[in-house]
C-alpha cells in the first residue's frame, strides 16, 4: 500500500486516509474519491490530500476485517458489520468465553496491523455481548498477512464460546442460632438469581443443622434429583475436616479442593458425589458483588467443573475489587432476571441544537402543539406509554427545555457535550436508567405524530422476543423510528461517538431486528420551520429586541 500526501490531480480513485471537513464537503476517512469530490475540495482552496493507493495483492480494511471475523463461524461467536477497518464479535449464547493467550500472543504477532483483543480467558458472558474486536489498523492490508492470520484462527480455538447448560440443583443450607431466616432467604434468591442467568433452576431449599451428618443425609437425598448441590454453611469453613467437606466424605462423595486464592471467595468448598459437583459456598457469595463462587459456578455451568490445579492457577487475577464508577455487575445482572426482560424505559433525546430551524424562529422543541410545547407533548406520549421510567436529556437551551416539563413524572439529565453530537446524549440517557430495566426505547423529541399507543406496540414486540432484539418502528417498510435497544446492546451504544445514535447499531447486524409497523408517524419528524408548520404546530416566538 502506497501512502502520503499527493496533488488533487493524481488523487481519484484513492482512499481518504482521514476525515475532511473543507466548507461544505464532508468526507469520511475511507472514502474513495471521485473527480467530483477532488473539484469540490478543490474549490474549498485545498492543492493536496493524504491518500492511500492499494496494491496488487492488498485488501481493505473492511474486507479484511470481515474476513477475519468470519473465520469464527460455528464457535458460537457472530460477526458485527465492518466498519473503519474494525468488526466487533458477540456470542450467540449464554456461557463461557475461553480464549488461549499463547494462541491469541501469536495472532497479534503475525503483523502489527491486524490486531485481535477479547475479554479474559473464563469470563461468563450474556447472549449479544460483545467478546472480542478485530481491528485493522491501516486503510489496508497485504494478502499473505491476511491468510496467515485467517489461518491462525482456522488450525485452533484462539477463542470461543461455551455455552451453559441448563441445570437443576439444589441448596443445602444449615442453621445456627445465629444466622437469621431473613439472611438465608436472601441467599436463596441470588443463587436463584445466579443460576437463572445461564438459563438453570433452583428446584429444592432444604434447612438443616450445621452438622455434618445432617448435611450427608440431604446431599444423597438430593443427589437422586438434581445436577448440582450448593451447600451454604452458617459458619465459615476452618479445616478441611469441618462439617462441609466432612459431609461430603460421609455421604460417599470426594472432596476435590478446600480453599481457593480468590479474594473475596477463599473459603470455597469443592468436591462431587459421582458426577454430581458439590460446591460449598464461602459466606461472601451471600452478596451479589462478584467473588470465587462465581467463578466456580460459571466453568461447571459450561460443563468444565475445576480441579484443585485449575483453582490453583486462579490466584492471578484472584484479588477483586470493584470500581467505584460503575455499578457492581452482578447486582446489575440480578436485577435483570428479576424482571425477566419484560422492563422498557424511554431515553428522551432533547440535547440537540435544532439548527435547521432558523435563529428567528425558535426552537422545534418549544414550538406548540395543540395548546403545549412539543417536547411536553412527547414526554406525556413516553409516560402515557407501558415504559417503567422515562430520562429526558437536555443540552442546548436546556433549562427552557426543563421548564416546559414542570410537573411530570420524569428524570431530567443534562448533557454538558450536546454539541459532540447524539451520541454522547445516548450515553447520557444510557447511564441514567435503572439497572432494572431490559430495553431502551429511543424516543427522538421531534417526532409529534407518535402516540403512546405506538410505543406500546413496540414494547409488546420487545416482550414477544424476551428482550433479545432491537425493535424499530416503520411506515410501509420504510424504516423509522423509535427504536428500542436490548441491554446487551448497551455496552456498544456507550462506545459511539459522534453525531450518531442507534441506527449504528441497529444496522450492525449483531442482534436481530424486527420492525413494527406503525404507520407515517414512525418518518415523521420537524426539523425546519415548515416542517413544523405543516404537522400543525405553531412555532416559538422569538424577542428580536
Amino acid at each position: 500500500m502506497q501512502f502520503g500526501p499527493v496533488q488533487l490531480s493524481e488523487a481519484e480513485g484513492a482512499v481518504l486516509a482521514h476525515s475532511l471537513s473543507l466548507g461544505s464537503v464532508r468526507l469520511k476517512k475511507g472514502h474513495v474519491l471521485t473527480a467530483e469530490d477532488l473539484e469540490r475540495i478543490g474549490q474549498g482552496g485545498a492543492k493536496q490530500v493524504i491518500v492511500a493507493r492499494l496494491l496488487e495483492g492488498d485488501v481493505g480494511e473492511n474486507a479484511a476485517a470481515e474476513a477475519l471475523a468470519q473465520a469464527f463461524t460455528g464457535l458460537n461467536i457472530r460477526a458485527a458489520n465492518a466498519s473503519t477497518g474494525r468488526v466487533n464479535l458477540h456470542a450467540t449464547s449464554a456461557g463461557l468465553f475461553r480464549a488461549d493467550k499463547r494462541l491469541v500472543d501469536a495472532f497479534n504477532a503475525i503483523d502489527p496491523s491486524i490486531t485481535f483483543a477479547c475479554l479474559a480467558d473464563h469470563t461468563p458472558v450474556q447472549t449479544g455481548e460483545m467478546v472480542a474486536t478485530i481491528k485493522i489498523i491501516p486503510l489496508a492490508v497485504s494478502g499473505s498477512s491476511l491468510d496467515q492470520t485467517k489461518a491462525a484462527i482456522a488450525v485452533s480455538e484462539l477463542a470461543h464460546v461455551l455455552p451453559f447448560r441448563s441445570v437443576r440443583a439444589g441448596l443445602i443450607s444449615t442453621t445456627l442460632p445465629t444466622l437469621k431466616p431473613s439472611v438465608m432467604d436472601k441467599t436463596r434468591q441470588l443463587l436463584a438469581a445466579r443460576l437463572a442467568l445461564s438459563g438453570s433452576s433452583l428446584d429444592e431449599e432444604s434447612r438443616v443443622a450445621h452438622d455434618a451428618g445432617a448435611v450427608a443425609g440431604e446431599i444423597i437425598r438430593m443427589a437422586e434429583a438434581h445436577d448440582m448441590i450448593v451447600v451454604f454453611g452458617a459458619s465459615a469453613v476452618t479445616d478441611p475436616e469441618d462439617v462441609i467437606p466432612a459431609a461430603i466424605c460421609r455421604a460417599g462423595g470426594r472432596v476435590e479442593r478446600v480453599g481457593m486464592p480468590v479474594d473475596p471467595g477463599n473459603l470455597l468448598v469443592l468436591g462431587s458425589l459421582g458426577e454430581i459437583p458439590i460446591i460449598g459456598a464461602p459466606g461472601c457469595a451471600r452478596s451479589p458483588k462478584e467473588n470465587g463462587f462465581d467463578w466456580v459456578l460459571a466453568r461447571i455451568l459450561a460443563g468444565q467443573t475445576p480441579t484443585s490445579m485449575d483453582i490453583a492457577a486462579m490466584g492471578v487475577g484472584g484479588l477483586l475489587k470493584e470500581i467505584p464508577s460503575r455499578p457492581q455487575p452482578r447486582q446489575a445482572a440480578v436485577a435483570h432476571t428479576k424482571i425477566s426482560n419484560t422492563a422498557v424505559g424511554v431515553v428522551l433525546l432533547a440535547a440537540g441544537r435544532a439548527s435547521r430551524m432558523g435563529e428567528q424562529s425558535g426552537h422545534k422543541l418549544l414550538a406548540a402543539f395543540d395548546g403545549e410545547a412539543l417536547i411536553r407533548k412527547m414526554a406525556r406520549t413516553a409516560l402515557s406509554s407501558a415504559a417503567c421510567q422515562t430520562v429526558v436529556v437536555t443540552g442546548h437551551r436546556g433549562a427552557d427545555i426543563a421548564a416546559r416539563l414542570s410537573g411530570l413524572d420524569v428524570e431530567l439529565v443534562h448533557n454538558a457535550e450536546f454539541a459532540s453530537g447524539m451520541a454522547s446524549s445516548l450515553r447520557r440517557g444510557l447511564g441514567s436508567l435503572d439497572p432494572q430495566i431490559a430495553g431502551a426505547l429511543v424516543l427522538l423529541a421531534d417526532m409529534p405524530g407518535l402516540q403512546s399507543v405506538h410505543l406500546d406496540r413496540l414494547i409488546d414486540a420487545f416482550v414477544a422476543n424476551q428482550g433479545n432484539a432491537i425493535i424499530r418502528a416503520c411506515d410501509g417498510g420504510r424504516r423509522g423510528n423509535p427504536v428500542i435497544l436490548p441491554r446487551a446492546a448497551f455496552p456498544e451504544a456507550m462506545g459511539l461517538s459522534g453525531d450518531v445514535g442507534a441506527r449504528v447499531l441497529v444496522e450492525s447486524g449483531v442482534w436481530p431486528v424486527i420492525d413494527i409497523e406503525i404507520g407515517p408517524a414512525a418518518r415523521l419528524d420537524v426539523d425546519t420551520v415548515d416542517a413544523v408548520r405543516a404537522a400543525g404546530g405553531v412555532t416559538e416566538t422569538v424577542d428580536s429586541s
